[in-house]
């Protein structure tokens, strides 16, 4: 699918393939008769109450300010890009990114129990939702680097702390931006 395409999906997973025994069970119950009717877990009435629910968990500034931060530095040749960016990315992820980070951090938060969205969920989430937003260039490519281990570098470069976030001088070019 071309880039623009891809930026729909809110997440990019890689799913290895089955064990010997789980590929051995898929084998045996999509090839024999259906054992019972499949029974809905949730009404499409539910589903659209949890939708709101995630949307009602808040998001901190700092933590906003965080994804906003891991998305901005992904933009080649632009304020506070880090250098292996440049060097690495032909295009990085638009405003949909931060979008997803954002509403992927409060579903997590509610899964791990929290009424709170943490810079933690931001950056569990990083690969998922940045991996298919990168397009590396040739160099990367020539090099193995893969969107992953931009990823990798965004998170080892980007202080989760309120404090250090913006008192960084590169990433004050962001806020500033």
């Amino acid at each position: 699918l071309p880039e623009a395409q891809q930026d729909r999906f809110m997440f990019k997973v890689f799913v290895n393939y089955p064990s010997f025994e789980e590929e051995k069970q898929i084998a045996i119950q999509t090839t024999a008769l259906p054992l019972g009717a499949v029974e809905p877990v949730l009404s499409s009435a539910e589903i659209l109450e949890l939708q709101q629910i995630v949307r009602q968990v808040p998001v901190t500034d700092h933590v906003v300010e965080y994804a906003l931060v891991l998305v901005r530095q992904t933009r080649v040749n632009q304020p506070g890009a880090p250098e292996f960016v440049n060097e690495w990315l032909s295009w990085g992820a638009g405003p949909r990114a931060v979008q997803y980070l954002l509403l992927g951090g409060k579903a997590r938060a509610l899964l791990h129990g929290r009424t709170h969205v943490a810079t933690e969920d931001i950056a569990a989430l990083a690969y998922p939702v940045l991996r298919h937003r990168l397009v590396t260039n040739f160099a990367a490519e020539s090099e193995g680097i893969t969107p992953d281990r931009v990823i990798e570098r965004l998170l080892d470069v980007t202080p989760m702390k309120e404090g250090e976030l913006t008192r960084d001088p590169r990433l004050q070019k962001i806020f500033a931006a």
